[in-house]
């Protein structure tokens, strides 16, 4: 009789267990919940003036720590952040930037928390003059640096902070691209705070029959994943004897209609040295390749792929940690992209490798363009008689340099890297013929 007792002490004692692993299961649930629904502790008030990306990081360890590790540095097979010298990788961009900064040195740029120190290395602003503009896109907290030179006016202070010389602008600023620039403090919403980047999109959208727009106002919190990218990733010049940054968008984003924007102005960055054409230098057109790709077709947000969401217990955050998506490729490609990585690596590499190959055949066809003129000059032809073969020297180095100076070697849209290649091989080609037909 007593032994028949122990099934049902046994059946008692699983169930126990079992309750008990049970509550504790629902007890880690819901605290995984309760923490999924607490994004940050509010340790400290962040206003305006709070620049220093450490304080933000005590209410956002998280994606500050991310931050933290964009002083990582590491090349992919096609560049990456590791500032190495082009001129030395390829010196054939000394004679195509020659009489010019990026001449002298043309370095790869390195992740957001160089973004000032790298500009107070390199020698274009050691050896040239440089003008305050440069840090709209360089220096952390502009907004504020702005609305202090203006007593209050965003625009006002824009102005008058690109026409001071880099040396004294240089002296109001301490950080390098940090939080502030596109978050807001209070409600930690996305925003673009660089007012270069506000006149451009409004002029764009104008161009398209939508006035008066706002990004911090009409975009979508997608949309805003880009723009706070395009704010600095862009082409850009600056503008009259105040040297303002202005972005050429007035009639479109594609490399033509840039290069119509700065025809009819009478923009040029230089005149070369060896052929007399008035030539353009490319800055780094990100945004505008992009908007011609399949990506952004596709409602694929910049930060989708280059800040990727993560977890870190129940919490999901986006990465900080800016870097290329081929670093990154299981949490960047693969939650669209049902490939193994290794495939995946394989496709955008031959993208890329595709694009280098037309990019090398460009610079040869620019370069014996550029030999032909020397060679016509040389028997005493007059600028009058070469002014088509510097048109095309004009359109075929815009073409080769608005690649090579974009940052993703063509991947952002491959089609439309090929067709501009494409036309640079084109119009080079077309002013050596006529530099050669010139008597």
């Amino acid at each position: 009789m007593t032994g028949s007792k122990w099934p049902y002490v046994g059946v008692t004692a699983l169930l126990a267990i079992a309750t008990f692993l049970v509550g504790g299961l629902l007890m880690s649930i819901n605290e995984r919940k309760q923490e999924a629904k607490q994004h940050f502790f509010k340790l400290v008030e962040l206003t305006e003036e709070t620049i220093d990306p450490a304080i933000w990081g005590i209410n956002f360890p998280r994606q500050y720590d991310g931050y933290k590790r964009t002083v990582d540095t590491a090349r992919t097979r096609y560049w990456g952040s590791e500032a190495f010298q082009k001129l030395e990788d390829n010196p054939s961009l000394k004679r195509i930037f020659a009489g010019y900064p990026f001449g002298v040195d043309y370095r790869e740029e390195r992740g957001h928390a160089f973004s000032l120190s790298d500009q107070d290395l390199t020698e274009r602003t050691k050896k040239f003059k440089q003008p305050g503009a440069c840090l709209q896109c360089h220096a952390g907290g502009i907004g504020e640096v702005y609305r202090k030179a203006g007593n209050g006016d965003l625009m006002a202070g824009f102005e008058k902070v690109c026409a001071l010389p880099l040396t004294e602008a240089r002296k109001l600023v301490n950080h390098p691209v940090t939080c502030i620039d596109c978050h807001d403090p209070k409600t930690m919403q996305l925003r673009v705070t660089r007012p270069g980047f506000i006149n451009g999109i409004r002029a764009l959208r104008a161009s398209q029959g939508i006035n008066n727009y706002d990004p911090n106002r009409d975009a979508t919190r997608q949309e805003m994943r880009s723009l706070v990218c395009g704010q600095c990733h862009v082409e850009y010049y600056f503008k009259g004897e105040g040297k303002l940054v202005t972005y050429p968008w007035q009639k479109g984003l594609r490399v033509e209609q840039i290069e119509s924007y700065y025809d009819q102005v009478g923009w040029k960055d230089w005149i070369h040295p060896e052929t007399g054409a008035p030539v353009l230098k490319a800055q780094h057109p990100e945004f505008e390749l992009w908007n011609q790709g399949i990506h952004a077709r596709s409602g694929v947000a910049c930060a989708d792929c280059h800040m990727p969401y993560k977890r870190e217990g129940a919490v999901k955050v986006s990465d900080h940690h800016v870097r290329s998506p081929l670093l990154n490729i299981s949490r960047a490609c693969q939650q669209c992209h049902n490939y193994p990585e290794k495939e995946i690596l394989e496709r955008a590499e031959t993208i890329q490798g595709r694009t280098k190959e037309l990019m090398n055949r460009a610079e040869v066809a620019l370069l014996q363009m550029m030999d032909a003129i020397k060679m016509a000059k040389s028997r005493g032809a007059t600028e009058a008689q070469l002014q088509k073969a510097l048109a095309m020297h004009r359109k075929a180095q815009w073409r080769l340099d608005f690649i090579n100076a974009e940052n993703s070697m063509g991947f952002h849209a491959p089609q439309e890297a090929a067709r501009i290649l494409a036309e640079a091989i084109d119009y080079a080609r077309q002013g050596e013929i006529l530099a050669v037909r010139v008597k």
